[in-house]
């Protein structure tokens, strides 16, 4: 195995080998193998070891990338394991699925000089794979018990990180989620072939060992009030995410065969579980299929439905491909497997020639970019009186995700919201207007990526912890007080 780093100079970059598309499209497995040993040896030693590591400067968890990557190349797994988790509590589930071409691998300095990145996300994956499976992820060690409860109310990345910081720290923690599985979008949002299920369920797994309770397919605010939940813990968290679907206003959105992203891609994932009564009517097999979207939701759709069967899947999506919000990565993962994008166009009315009722076809009208809005991004400007018509029995609107009403949802007029529906948290504590009650993740700053996720669970921990340990300083004092006026 080499020792010396900066073998770009010799050593071309490659990434793990990616099944054919043929093969992977009958199924929903991972599409990546995971490198051997010498080649992730290899592929780490290309690092520069810069004097400025823009990887980690723009990896949004400070990950010490050229270190563990050093580590990886002389053959001390275990050590770049222990460095990688230590400021990312899933760094196998981020080198799946992190966008590392718009993050850590983007702003690499061989990606800028034309020598092409390290392949950072695929190595993060080896050494954290090669933990799991020689046993070097230790179990979840709880600290000395605190007798202080915290509530978190969502079980996706945020609160899955929250709930094992908090309890490293000691105390009694409980996660909520409508969901009968633990993950929340990680399980139902995404799919495998991006990130197998099992990755996810060890992770639980090992937080359940660690004595946090999961409570399942509850209803907060239906079957379980928040203020219940207020009385029986000392913090709560709110780390629901965003699940309302950004719908379209265009004529004919009322049709049958007209369904939001989220909904096709969780009846999916039920159906891959072999849960009973999955919706059929939000299976694509032999249908047209027409996804409106260009981010990485609408990738995950498209992908889908190839291999759920559809007759054909085209992606319609006003801009073009380099103003594309999605990766590019996945853009091209999606063309091998057969998806047809239909760029600069947009939806201007779903019909239902066919079966009344029913979604037949979308007319869509090209656009050009005209000149930019006040972000700088150019505006999507129709072509005229032009049209043309999309055959399409399942139409998939994939245009992104708003929170929903929560104080209305949980009954607590109290909490303040955002004129986007986000919730308002003082920037220091990530307390809300609710004293107690704190919030993270896609709530507070609006749907984003998963590794913001993470960041952003590890840091309200911290805040809670500060929170809970004055209230009990406090309560010591009054304690003493009283024994003192006694």
């Amino acid at each position: 195995m080499p020792s010396k780093m900066m073998q770009f100079v010799r050593l071309d970059q490659q990434t793990p080998d990616k099944r054919s598309a043929q093969e992977r499209c009958g199924d929903f497995d991972e599409i990546y193998s995971v490198f051997n040993p010498d080649k992730a040896s290899e592929q780490a030693s290309r690092c520069m070891q810069c004097g400025i590591p823009f990887c980690q400067i723009h990896c949004p968890l400070g990950n010490n990338i050229p270190d563990w990557l050093a580590m990886a190349a002389a053959g001390r797994l275990r050590e770049a394991y222990e460095l990688a988790s230590a400021t990312n509590a899933m760094p196998e589930i981020c080198g799946r699925i992190c966008p590392q071409d718009r993050l850590c691998e983007g702003s690499c300095v061989l990606e800028q000089s034309g020598h092409h990145t390290v392949t950072i996300g695929a190595v993060e994956r080896f050494v954290t794979d090669t933990a799991w499976a020689q046993g070097w992820v230790k179990p979840l060690q709880p600290g000395p018990a605190r007798g202080q409860s915290v509530g978190i109310i969502g079980a996706g990345p945020a609160g899955l990180v929250a709930a094992e910081e908090l309890r490293l720290r000691g105390f009694d923690v409980d996660v909520y989620d409508r969901y009968d599985r633990a993950g929340g979008l990680l399980v139902y949002g995404i799919p495998g072939f991006k990130l197998e299920k099992d990755v996810v369920r060890r992770r639980v797994q090992r937080l359940q060992d660690g004595g946090i309770v999961f409570h399942l397919g509850v209803d907060v605010g239906g079957n379980l009030s928040f203020s219940t939940l207020r009385e029986r813990h000392d913090a709560i968290l709110l780390a629901t995410g965003v699940y309302r679907a950004r719908n379209l206003s265009t004529p004919g959105s009322g049709l049958r065969g007209v369904v939001p992203a989220l909904d096709y891609l969780i009846a999916s994932s039920r159906a891959g579980f072999g849960d009973a009564a999955v919706d059929l009517g939000l299976d694509a097999r032999d249908r047209h299929v027409v996804v409106i979207g260009g981010g990485d939701t609408a990738m995950d759709c498209v992908r889908t439905a190839v291999r759920q069967g559809a007759r054909s899947v085209k992606c319609l999506y006003r801009r073009d491909r380099d103003n594309m919000p999605g990766s590019l990565r996945e853009v091209s993962n999606a063309e091998e497997e057969g998806v047809e994008f239909v760029w600069l166009s947009a939806p201007e009315a779903f019909l239902d020639e066919g079966t009344p009722g029913h979604v037949s076809g979308v007319r869509a009208v090209p656009m050009y970019l005209g000149i930019p809005d006040a972000s700088g991004r150019q505006t999507p400007r129709p072509v005229g009186d032009s049209h043309f018509v999309l055959p399409a029995g399942l139409v998939i609107e994939a245009l992104g995700f708003d929170p929903e009403d929560v104080p209305t949802l949980f009954g607590e007029s109290a909490l303040r919201v955002t004129e986007y529906g986000t919730l308002v948290v003082d920037p220091q504590t990530a307390m809300t207007s609710v004293e107690g009650v704190f919030a993270a993740g896609d709530i507070v700053r609006g749907a984003s990526l998963v590794v913001w996720a993470i960041r952003d669970g590890r840091e309200v921990a911290a805040s809670i912890a500060d929170y809970l340990e004055k209230r009990s300083d406090a309560g010591a004092v009054a304690g003493l007080g009283e024994g003192v006026r006694v």
